[in-house]
């Protein structure tokens, strides 16, 4: 038998390839998970082999609960219908940010034509912004910020500028959402500075992922990012506000072993005639403080004993 005619040489093909390709039996527990989805989650085959899909490694969390345990879930419905399915899903990436992919889900019949397993892949689907694009660039010129990786205040700064100049021109609307991570110091002091770090980042790239790729987002303080929305009125960045802090709700950071959860709170504002910097950032200002007003403690899934056997 030559080397092409070994039928190892089919799994070998589907493990390297860069879709994530993944095998499930009729109850759910994972039997086979391949490179490309190891790089697109994070997760490790021995993170996932032998476990079921319920145990939240794959969920599409919300405020409704989790996708991928209804009726609206792709794998559910093929095992309903019998038919192959596919649906673009928010899958929970190893680090706490959320990864859009469009799923696609096939039966796998036996001689008998009963499903016996489900063959689930995957693809990131994930569009550049003209930031992402020129970041080598704006590294080189010390216009990143070396914890999260947005653009730092300064050029931040210049792009609402940027931004306020083409709405006294063209007045082509725009908003700007300031979005302030809840209780940053409190995780600083139980768990250690390079936690606060840690839950900085994936609040960062929670967000940068689920904004459109026109929309600029940079850091704008110790506990704040900044995000800037063109062609966005009073409505639009009310609505993108509640959507990102939601967002925010549905990732979470495991460190040392405990499991982390972070909310924001999330003022806004919408250019208006005869605006300054100063005015829209007042009122932006202000609506963050109003929301955070109403902030509740923080969920912190672990025990305090744990949390200072974990403190650095």
């Amino acid at each position: 038998m030559s080397e092409l005619q070994d039928p190892e040489i089919f799994r070998i093909v589907l493990d390297t390839l860069e879709t994530g390709v993944w095998l499930a039996d009729r109850n759910g527990k994972i039997l086979f998970w391949n490179q490309g989805a190891e790089r697109i989650t994070g997760y490790k085959r021995h993170n996932v082999v032998g476990r079921s899909i319920r145990q939240s490694i794959l969920s599409n969390c919300d405020s409704d609960g989790c996708v991928a345990c209804g009726a609206s879930c792709p794998l559910t419905r093929t095992l309903h219908d019998g038919k192959p399915n596919e649906a673009r899903l928010q899958l929970r990436h190893k680090g706490g940010h959320p990864v859009h992919v469009l799923m696609r889900v096939t039966p796998i019949r036996d001689a008998h034509g009963s499903i016996i397993a489900l063959a689930p892949s995957f693809d990131e689907q994930r569009f550049a912004s003209e930031r992402e694009r020129s970041h080598p660039t704006l590294v080189a010129h010390g216009c990143v910020d070396e914890v999260t990786g947005m653009p730092n205040r300064e050029f931040t700064e210049f792009n609402l500028n940027e931004s306020l100049a083409t709405f006294v021109r063209y007045q082509l609307p725009f908003g700007v959402m300031c979005i302030r991570v809840d209780q940053l110091e409190h995780f600083r002091l139980v768990y250690g500075h390079p936690a606060g770090g840690a839950i900085l980042r994936v609040v960062a790239q929670t967000l940068r992922n689920s904004l459109r790729p026109s929309d600029f987002l940079g850091r704008w303080s110790e506990d704040e990012f900044l995000a800037i929305l063109p062609n966005c009125d009073t409505s639009g960045v009310e609505l993108t506000g509640d959507r990102m802090r939601k967002v925010v709700n549905t990732a979470g950071l495991q460190w040392w072993g405990d499991k982390l959860t972070v909310t924001t709170s999330v003022g806004h504002a919408s250019a208006h005639t005869g605006d300054t910097f100063n005015s829209l950032m007042q009122r932006a200002g202000l609506s963050l403080q109003q929301a955070s007003d109403h902030l509740a403690e923080p969920v912190v899934a672990a025990a305090s004993a744990s949390a200072e056997n974990s403190r650095i």
